[in-house]
């Protein structure tokens, strides 16, 4: 049986699908995806799945609402001549929440 592999670095951080093992339980699967996967790099965590047990979904199977697109939030993405104060705060916390995720 095929057991798909997912790896999470650091605690907090997401898993994320790192490989797969040949075992015929779960207690095999476990102990060959700890030698692994689980010893090449830093490592939290490992989750081991069956494989025919993960599924997908994806938008043409489903409808996921809402928008992705928060910039509503932030008081930024009004146009004020001149900035007020607040909106010279939000564009500092926008920019350090940025720096914080390294998107800049």
């Amino acid at each position: 049986m095929i057991w798909e592999v997912f790896r999470q670095e650091k605690a907090g951080q997401y898993h994320t699908h790192c490989g797969n093992v040949h075992a015929p339980d779960r207690e095999m699967a476990k102990l060959f995806a700890e030698i692994q996967h689980g010893r090449r790099k830093p490592t939290n965590s490992l989750w081991v799945v069956p494989q025919p047990e993960v599924a997908e979904v994806d938008t043409e199977d489903a409808h996921f609402g809402g928008t992705t697109d928060k910039s509503y939030r932030w008081a930024t993405a009004y146009d004020v001549q001149p900035p007020a104060e607040e909106v010279e705060e939000s564009t500092n916390e926008q920019a350090e929440a940025e720096r914080q995720r390294g998107e800049s």
